[in-house]
């Protein structure tokens, strides 16, 4: 029997106070975790076959060279995924990405990218979970349920646990507030502390909330009461540490960040706030950040001959549905199941090159499909906290299947 400390990649959170214990290269038993947690570090592997080509056993060498041959001929091919992957493999593939002149994008494009680019380009104040434990008086959950997302993160960053300079913890030293479209487990956790807004409300909520912030008396079409819209501003005027945690339901309310531009500047004129996005694929971040690093941008570039090419054309959503790509590499990712239908089912024309360490809809349709192994269960490396905090990790067990980063590697030595 073996009993570690290790760092959990099940999500953005990237707990590092996860206990391990493992028997014949098998974890067995997951203390500390979430749900979320020990089902990712326990259940992931399910044993299916190593190397598929056309849904028959190969070697390894045989499904990169398949690979290999795919890629190279392709006009236009598309690298997807990479947000449940390592640094190290990220920068792997984005060099890859160069060699080929693929377009290159993560999910990102369609979830937290605007927020993750303006945190990286300083545009928004943030802070790290730490502080956010240690000093946090006001938390606001807007658009997220990390409750059910990230069901570690009120108990160990934000609202339970106890700080340094928050010694009482929750209720006593700690308000939480969540604004939402419906009363999620969060919002109830929330009580009195609640704003329940209409879908595609955020924008005029925020309009509403500056207001007033500024003594102003608050409005909204939909006639939300003004006198509750004062008591939120006055709470967070009083802040003297806050923090938003800014989720999916926030950013896709509004048609750009400008709103939440405006709401920062004027609350930091009159406290102190810093915003969080909470990210779910545990490198989504790490991956925003290196790309971002080679090319000035988080996600959906075109790579062409040295040049690099960015724009919503260039995102897997809008490439699938031109059908602008004719062949895809999809990285520790599953577009045909959580893409449109409309979209996805483009990918069914073009050959698929599925790299996971599970099998999913989007392995089950490649032609050629590689069993990796799981990123801080089975490989090590680096990744980007979603406040932006580097984490590195050890693997728990050992295994026979080859990291992405291995298999990467040999792809582009093939190529």
């Amino acid at each position: 029997m073996e009993k570690n400390y290790h760092v959990c990649t099940g999500c953005g959170l990237l707990c590092d106070d996860i206990e391990v214990e493992s028997e014949n290269n098998t974890v067995t038993k997951v203390y500390t975790a979430c749900r979320v947690g020990v089902a990712h570090m326990k259940e992931a592997r399910k044993g299916e076959a190593d190397f598929l080509v056309d849904n028959k056993p190969v070697d390894e060498s045989t499904a990169i060279s398949e690979a290999a041959s795919i890629l190279k001929n392709a006009r236009n091919p598309l690298i997807f995924g990479l947000g449940t992957s390592t640094s190290e493999t990220q920068k792997i593939a984005i060099e890859l990405a160069k060699k080929i002149n693929a377009t290159l994008d993560d999910t990102s494009s369609f979830c937290l990218g605007p927020l993750a680019e303006a945190l990286i380009q300083d545009k928004l104040k943030s802070c790290t979970l730490d502080d956010v434990r240690n000093k946090a008086d006001v938390i606001v959950y807007w658009g997220t349920d990390p409750s059910d997302s990230h069901p570690r993160q009120l108990s160990k960053h934000s609202y339970f646990p106890r700080g340094i300079e928050k010694q009482r913890g929750w209720e006593e030293e700690r308000t939480a507030i969540a604004i939402d479209v419906r009363k999620s487990h969060t919002a109830k956790i929330c009580g009195n502390y609640f704003f329940q807004i209409p879908q595609k409300g955020d924008a005029e909520f925020i309009d509403a909330l500056i207001a007033g912030i500024s003594g102003k008396l608050p409005k909204t079409s939909y006639n939300y009461p003004p006198k509750k819209i004062l008591e939120l501003a006055n709470i967070l005027k009083g802040a003297k540490f806050g923090v938003i945690f800014a989720g999916r339901g926030l950013i896709y309310s509004l048609e750009n960040l400008e709103p939440l531009f405006k709401l920062m500047k004027i609350l930091n004129e009159k406290a102190n706030f810093h915003l969080i996005p909470m990210i779910s694929s545990y490198n989504t971040m790490g991956f925003n950040e290196n790309l971002f690093a080679e090319t000035g941008y988080v996600n959906s570039v075109k790579f062409e001959n040295g040049a690099v090419k960015h724009g919503p054309e260039y995102s897997v959503v809008e490439s699938l549905k031109a059908k602008t790509v004719d062949a895809a590499l999809i990285i520790g990712s599953d577009p045909l199941l959580i893409l449109p239908g409309s979209i996805a089912k483009n990918m069914l024309e073009i050959p698929v090159i599925s790299m996971d360490h599970c099998e999913t809809l989007t392995s089950k349709h490649a032609k050629i499909y590689m069993n990796t192994a799981i990123n801080g269960v089975e490989a090590g490396g680096s990744a980007t906290r979603m406040d932006r905090v580097k984490v590195s990790f050890e693997p728990a067990i050992e295994t026979k299947h080859p990291s992405e980063e291995v298999i990467l590697k040999k792809i582009m030595e093939a190529l």
